[in-house]
């Protein structure tokens, strides 16, 4: 029997985090191929020990990507602190930065119904209760969208940088160039604009097919003028893939 993903080239083109979803790919029966667009580093600087004193004392920590949760994670241990040292609530978005933070018996006290951060604005008013002290954990291409959109005043912290990852470019132009319509994963803004900057310009949009995590990397593949083919309404790596999966086997049943 055929699987859906036959003879499919699936790229990932996110940073490590996401290159879990490889073996569910080539579960599909697809060609499963990473190729990172971008990479991310702690930020790590002399104020660390301070900015974490300072954490404590804040009523939410807001953390919005796996990679904010990782340098903080580093910076406590670091530092030699503890789960304990922290008594304010935790927001998360997305449900992988959830899963991290419980690993590390944090618990979570907010989710945003979309993993997006513009929702996240919207809803986080509703619980986080009366002029709360909020410090946003961020890395330092995040958007100004929590700051612009919360109706309170909100400290931030970069503790983590993300890069453009160069190293792939040539690799992924190669592979675009020698297979039919390629599938190409992207899970943030800043990837696609990596691609757009540096690929398209070889290759072109139309060689490839595009499929985005949340509204606001749709946006940025469709600024663009790129069309976006598989979108799930919720915005996680493997629900890209059962998108994918579906549209896929529709389309195999009708031919």
């Amino acid at each position: 029997m055929l699987k859906p993903l036959e003879g499919k080239t699936v790229v990932v083109t996110g940073s490590s985090k996401t290159s879990a979803v490889l073996f569910e790919i080539e579960a599909l029966g697809g060609e499963a191929e990473f190729y990172p667009l971008i990479e991310t580093t702690e930020k790590i600087q002399p104020d660390d020990k301070l900015k974490l004193e300072q954490a404590q004392n804040f009523d939410w920590l807001i953390f919005t990507s796996q990679n904010a949760v990782e340098a903080f994670l580093n910076k406590i241990k670091r530092h030699q602190l503890k789960r304990s040292d922290f008594g304010g609530k935790i927001a998360a978005v997305g449900s992988k930065t959830a899963d991290l933070l419980k690993e590390h018996h944090f618990e979570v006290n907010f989710t945003p119904t979309v993993y997006s951060a513009d929702v996240f604005v919207s809803e986080f008013p509703q619980v986080a209760g009366d002029n709360p002290g909020c410090l946003f954990l961020r890395g330092s291409k995040a958007k100004e969208t929590l700051k612009n959109g919360l109706p309170f005043e909100l400290t931030e912290w970069t503790v983590y940088e993300t890069h453009e990852k160069l190293s792939t470019v040539e690799p992924l132009i190669r592979l675009i160039q020698s297979r039919k319509q390629p599938i190409v994963i992207f899970a943030s803004p800043s990837a696609v604009d990596v691609f757009a900057k540096n690929i398209v310009p070889i290759v072109g949009w139309q060689n490839a097919k595009y499929a985005s995590i949340g509204h606001i990397t749709a946006a940025r593949i469709e600024h663009y003028g790129a069309q976006v083919t598989y979108k799930p309404t919720n915005y996680t790596m493997l629900a890209v893939i059962e998108e994918i999966r579906m549209r896929e086997e529709i389309r195999h049943d009708r031919t």
